[in-house]
């Protein structure tokens, strides 16, 4: 049986899995499990397993995960989080859509505490959303703020997938973190001025706060600034010792989370339920992605042993005779059907052994490839009809907001995300950029 043919095999026997309703991680390491002994026989198939569970083990930066994610969830709890929108609120509801820009805001500095996109829409829906909807903004406008703030959840550091990227591809987690930076900057400011354009253009979309709600003291709006500015401060002490390399990677995310605790003490917001939901979120967010990572390195295994990669490439430059970049286009076409039904940390482990290899072999970066991934992915999360954004909105969104809003809302920011691939695709230098400059500085 030639390679093609079994790389096919484990492939479709695993989207039958996943079809079929399975846990992700018990599909991907079932399918690497049989087919090692079958290829291999007992001593092969128990040695795979064994070995993946040891490399995982072993990976120090991993244990960055539950510090970033416990980090995120006591900002969440505690309520400091809250704190960021009060601020937004009072400082810029006097600008046309101005509230709609805070929200942006808040998705990205929430997404620099959590690094998960869920957790960025699950704040903008419950804090965010009601406000705005109260204050006259138009839903169709607010929906899409809302989804496309939360996209920015993978891509802005401490993202958890470029994590699991990190581990698959075996590139360094912190030089994936700061090329996400700036593309993730970027989209955040072509969100910001097309929300300003149109609420230019078309004042009813994002109206003016009411002149009672933004005359309150001075002092009562400095102390908001300060409360807001609190989380900012809590990156700052985390990733500033890192990026001047004062600290490792693991030693910043025990900053950010020990920082994160002591804040929520001296505001007098630790008290043992936020504690003990911090603590039982993070153990099983933690333990998800671990059972994923191990599935994936024992997937992967499998591949290598068989040189699969090369005999897919061989398929594609020479019978097929298709260029690098074309190939490359394939698969990101791929990531935004799968997007239609998976999410981020799936169709990462089931291409990943294929993909990331590949994309190597073809003379591609794999820091840049990690994200132009991030960025898919997230693009497929919120492409009608399927999109998993999509679907988790109309969940957390009041009655009024129906499926058909949240298709209309969400377009012109999938466009603009669009246009933003392109520009990481065609000038990768905005992606690799950062990680150079500091990695490689005297």
């Amino acid at each position: 049986m030639s390679y093609e043919l079994i790389a096919t095999l484990m492939f479709s026997s695993m989207m039958l899995m996943l079809l079929t309703g399975q846990r992700v991680f018990g599909a991907i390491g079932f399918v690497a499990v049989v087919a090692s002994l079958l290829l291999w026989g007992d001593r092969g198939g128990f040695d795979l397993g064994f070995a993946a569970a040891m490399k995982l083990m072993k990976w120090y930066p991993l244990l960055t995960l539950p510090m970033f994610i416990f980090m995120g969830y006591v900002l969440s709890e505690s309520k400091i989080a809250d704190d960021l929108y009060k601020m937004f609120h009072v400082w810029m509801g006097g600008l046309r859509g101005g509230l709609a820009i805070g929200t942006i805001g808040l998705m990205v500095l929430i997404s620099a505490m959590n690094g998960l996109s869920v957790a960025g829409m699950a704040i903008g829906s419950t804090i965010a959303l009601p406000e705005l909807l109260k204050r006259g903004y138009d839903k169709r406008m607010v929906t899409g703020v809302i989804q496309a703030g939360s996209s920015l959840g993978i891509l802005v550091p401490p993202s958890v997938v470029l994590v699991l990227y990190a581990m698959i591809a075996r590139q360094p987690v912190g030089q994936l973190w700061l090329a996400g930076v700036i593309p993730g900057l970027m989209m955040a400011t072509l969100f910001v001025i097309y929300i300003v354009v149109r609420c230019r253009v078309n004042p009813d979309l994002g109206p003016v706060l009411d002149a009672s709600e933004r005359d309150i003291p001075r002092a009562e709006k400095m102390r908001l600034l300060r409360a807001g500015l609190l989380p900012i401060i809590i990156f700052a002490t985390m990733m500033v010792p890192f990026v001047n390399g004062w600290t490792s990677l693991v030693e910043s995310s025990a900053i950010g989370a020990l920082a994160a605790f002591v804040a929520a003490v001296l505001k007098g917001r630790m008290t043992k339920e936020v504690f003990e939901n911090s603590v039982r979120n993070t153990l099983g967010i933690t333990c998800m992605f671990m059972w994923i990572i191990l599935a994936a390195l024992a997937f992967g295994a499998v591949f290598d042993g068989l040189g699969a990669v090369k005999a897919i490439e061989a398929v594609f430059t020479e019978r097929l005779n298709l260029s690098p970049w074309t190939i490359l286009i394939l698969m990101q076409l791929s990531f935004i059907l799968m997007g239609t039904f998976l999410d981020d940390t799936a169709m990462l482990v089931i291409v990943a052994p294929l993909y990331v290899p590949l994309v190597g072999e073809l003379g591609f970066d794999l820091i840049w490839y990690g994200i132009l991934y991030t960025i898919t992915t997230q693009i497929a999360y919120m492409s009608p009809p399927f999109g998993y954004n999509l679907f988790l909105m109309r969940a957390m969104a009041p009655p009024e907001i129906s499926l058909r809003d949240i298709y209309s809302s969400i377009t012109p920011f999938v466009m603009i995300m669009v246009g933003a691939l392109i520009l990481v695709m065609v000038f990768p230098q905005i992606a690799l950029w950062l990680p150079e400059y500091v990695y490689n500085k005297p």
